[in-house]
């Protein structure tokens, strides 16, 4: 017995949900969600097609208080060289020809489709920028919480919460030498839509064939952080109750450990 899902493709069922009285309904988009830290976020090009190297300062010179007479230590400061990965996010939008056939407006029933797949992404990358693990998961990146996990950390403060009712709150200075994303060397930033036309496709079980509408969404990204320093994390902050809350001087504390005091660049 073959299993369907009814959310791997655009069935007759979903256009008639779409539709009312021969004409395409406007949808309700409660799914979506403002995506601040993706929009806030600074895009640079990376200098290598699959990943992003730089180098850090790991030690300073730190010089020698001398009398006459008296030698002068010899010194250098220190680097290390820092690789990220840039990912590549995908996904496939196909509508059945039968079916958009059946539409009242077939290019609105599609751009309708197309939007949900561009907020549906964008979400997807907002979540790997917070939550991703290479370990667990090794075709994304590193977010920012496996990086700042644990509150000995010197950019991680502490509030103090317990169980699964807590959350966190960043803090990031963008830009070009602090934190950005990354995106492949001459390549474009941002999520790509290609309209592939109406191609020869097969079932979800590759047995048969049918001609249909098709989208490619395509997105590059990886996440480079220059300077430590420039996210701050308050993690375990109660989200009931009336203890371990959102305190003010946790986050007068947090900016305060940004470089410059949060103020050398967009925050």
């Amino acid at each position: 017995m073959s299993v369907f899902n009814q959310h791997s493709q655009y069935t007759l069922v979903e256009l008639a949900k779409r539709t009312n009285n021969g004409n395409l309904l406007e949808i309700a988009e409660v799914l979506s969600i403002t995506k601040e830290m993706f929009q806030d976020a600074v895009w640079v090009e990376a200098n290598q097609t699959a990943s992003h190297v730089g180098t850090k300062r790991t030690n300073l010179p730190s010089g020698t208080h001398r009398q006459a007479n008296q030698g002068v230590a010899s010194e250098a400061s220190s680097t290390k060289q820092v690789a990220e990965p840039i990912c590549r996010l995908e996904a496939h939008s196909r509508v059945d020809e039968a079916i958009l056939d059946l539409a009242p407006d077939k290019a609105k029933a599609r751009s309708q489709e197309d939007l949900a797949f561009v907020e549906g992404l964008g979400q997807t990358i907002e979540t790997n920028m917070i939550y991703g693990d290479i370990d667990t998961n090794p075709e994304q990146i590193d977010g920012l919480a496996t990086r700042y996990d644990a509150t000995a950390d010197a950019n991680v403060i502490g509030a103090s919460g317990t169980g699964d009712d807590t959350t966190s709150l960043w803090i990031i200075e963008w830009g070009p030498m602090k934190v950005h994303m990354i995106y492949p060397k001459g390549s474009q930033a941002g999520l790509q839509t290609e309209d592939m036309g109406k191609q020869l496709v097969t079932n979800d079980t590759g047995s048969t064939y049918f001609w249909a509408w098709f989208t490619k969404f395509v997105a590059w990204y990886g996440l480079y952080i220059h300077d430590d320093r420039c996210v701050q994390r308050i993690a375990n902050i109660e989200t009931s109750g009336i203890e371990h809350l959102l305190d003010d001087d946790d986050i007068i504390e947090a900016l305060n450990l940004l470089p410059q005091a949060g103020g050398g660049g967009s925050t």
